[in-house]
């Protein structure tokens, strides 16, 4: 009972995530593509820093439709400038840059009317709930949007090694002799190979980039899947419903899709699980190399690499929360595999 309630715990943090994922940035606070937005002045913050935000109006202004912010956030090449103070007299608009210490910079002077001559229109303030990251960037917003590169890896990573893993097993398992000796010894060459060795090769020949890292992944754990399948195969196909579906006349083919693999999807479900995991740990752990994603890409793994300095540097938070984020994710994932394995027992 403890069991399946940490499952539905898991699964419902899961959801939640997921769906933060998807409607990234339409939560996050920065819009812009990929969080990327850089205030220099204000970094290594710590959580709940307030600043005002003077804006400079768009020269061109690019709308972005629905689908578009949905995939790649709203394009803007508006500049903003976090302010200490500010001031209008005649036609001109003097304002102080941030800094620790505001009185040692020199107010710098602005036409009014680059702002149509409403200037408050164009300053606001803003929180930054989880502080900001060495270049100024919201943390909080980084966060949410490489939230996406963690589900990514996983949904892919996960398809590719069941659309290698599951043919490969079931046609070892079925038909076994040289069949099964030939498949074992891909297996097992493949097996003897260090995971991220095998995928830091794969990423070098195919380039870096996010795209490669998912492919490289999923190459990768389909070892795991492959085998699990062989086992399950081996002890089905003993079974008399498939003795008799033979004896019916029925193709190979027809008894391993519609009468094998349906029985065998327990176990199926329970590595996928594992393997989801595992692969969100994988990926995490190349971009902290840096042949994962590649900048501006957020990425939790990254962001651990660009901020784990900051450790001993009186900043841990900057490391320390996508460092739990990863864990999180990744235990959720283990807690629902075991829930599975549980439920799925017949035993």
């Amino acid at each position: 009972m403890k069991s399946h309630l940490l499952g539905a715990f898991s699964l419902g943090w899961i959801a939640i995530l997921f769906l933060v994922a998807i409607f990234a940035y339409f939560i996050a606070p920065d819009d812009s593509s990929n969080a990327n937005s850089m205030h220099l002045e204000i970094h290594s913050k710590r959580p709940g820093f307030s600043v005002e935000i003077l804006k400079f109006p768009e020269l061109k202004k690019e709308e972005t439709g629905f689908f578009e912010t949905l995939l790649y956030g709203k394009k803007t090449t508006a500049t903003e400038l976090a302010i200490s103070s500010y001031r209008i007299k005649n036609d001109s608009v003097f304002v102080k840059e941030y800094a620790e210490n505001p009185e040692v910079l020199k107010e710098k002077a602005y036409p009014i009317s680059e702002w149509n001559g409403d200037v408050e229109k164009y300053i606001s303030k803003k929180t930054f709930l989880l502080g900001t990251d060495k270049y100024g960037r919201d943390l909080l917003s980084r966060m949410i949007i490489g939230a996406r590169i963690s589900f990514f890896i996983g949904f892919i990573a996960v398809f590719i090694s069941l659309v290698i893993g599951i043919p490969i097993g079931a046609l070892s398992g079925y038909y076994g002799k040289k069949v099964d000796a030939f498949f074992m010894w891909i297996i097992n060459v493949t097996w003897s190979i260090p995971t991220l060795l095998l995928v830091i090769a794969i990423t070098l020949a195919l380039g870096k980039g996010y795209w490669q890292v998912f492919i490289a992944v999923g190459l990768t754990m389909w070892v795991e899947v492959a085998r699990v399948v062989r086992g399950q195969v081996m002890s089905v196909k003993e079974m008399q419903y498939v003795q008799a579906a033979k004896v019916l006349g029925y193709s190979d083919f027809r008894i391993i899709l519609k009468h094998i693999l349906p029985n065998i999807v327990g176990p199926i479900i329970v590595i996928s699980a594992a393997n989801f995991a595992a692969a969100i740990l994988v990926e995490s752990g190349l971009s902290f190399l840096g042949i994962g994603a590649q900048p501006p890409t957020p990425s939790w793994g990254g962001m651990i690499k660009d901020n784990y300095n900051y450790i001993i540097l009186g900043k841990p938070y900057l490391a320390i929360v996508p460092g739990l984020a990863i864990m999180s994710l990744v235990m959720a994932f283990m807690m629902i595999g075991n829930s599975l394995r549980d439920i799925l027992d017949v035993k």
